[in-house]
């Protein structure tokens, strides 16, 4: 996503724990790599105050901010909501939903209009999920995020929508889900999971004027070829 924001002008901020600053330096390498900056944000977006401040730095060092993309996400399956601990249900909330009011409350003093918002929503956010209570509800909220917020800015003239993945490729899958990592995304009628950069040129078509002028709350799912979502 950073690279391809970078192919078509932008320079970027990246906000990531600080041990992921591995990923972190390949992304920033790979962005300039395209003739472009990378601002390099380490710390923790459940904290409201590091996502102000995170704002803050990136409109300092790169002059402006146009687009805010919300991506922080956590997961643990469980066989039954009685074993979703408090602890679990907590950091699942804060870091799906919370971040998304967090960031987004902290950049619209800075957003002009033409700006714009995209949220990482999830199939399971319009479906469920029996192993993912906790998160299947964090990313249904964050659809009902997207269309609340997407009205209550219109008349600023600043979009916002979501992009909500099917089964993806992603660190996370292995991370949490282990004993399925080997069959993610065969349900699918392509028989396979979404790789990133399949997933990462809706974000750079809802960031588009120029393609998306005319469209806000909308919650756009990429499913591998499944037509029921929902």
């Amino acid at each position: 996503m950073a690279v391809l924001f970078a192919r078509e002008g932008a320079d970027v901020a990246i906000v990531y724990l600080r041990q992921e600053q591995t990923d972190a330096d390949e992304t920033a390498a790979a962005v300039e790599e395209e003739g472009r900056s990378c601002l390099q944000l380490p710390g923790d977006v459940r904290r409201p105050a590091f996502c102000r401040g995170a704002v803050e730095t990136t409109v300092r060092k790169l002059k402006r901010l146009d687009i805010l993309v919300n991506n922080a996400a956590f997961q643990a399956e469980q066989k039954s909501i009685e074993d979703v601990s408090d602890s679990q249900l907590e950091r699942t909330f804060r870091t799906n939903i919370f971040v998304c009011f967090y960031l987004a409350r902290a950049a619209l003093k800075h957003l002009p209009a033409g700006g714009c918002i995209i949220n990482t929503g999830s199939i399971t956010g319009l479906r469920g999920s029996k192993d993912l209570i906790d998160y299947a509800a964090t990313k249904g909220a964050i659809h009902a995020f997207t269309k609340s917020l997407a009205q209550s800015l219109v008349e600023r003239k600043i979009r916002v929508n979501c992009v909500a993945p099917g089964p993806i490729w992603t660190p996370l899958i292995p991370a949490t889900s282990k004993t399925k990592a080997s069959r993610h995304g065969a349900k699918t009628p392509m028989k396979r999971p979404g790789e990133p950069e399949e997933v990462a040129p809706a974000y750079v078509f809802f960031a588009s004027p120029e393609d998306s002028s005319y469209i806000s709350g909308e919650v756009l799912t990429l499913l591998g070829g499944e037509t029921t979502a929902g």
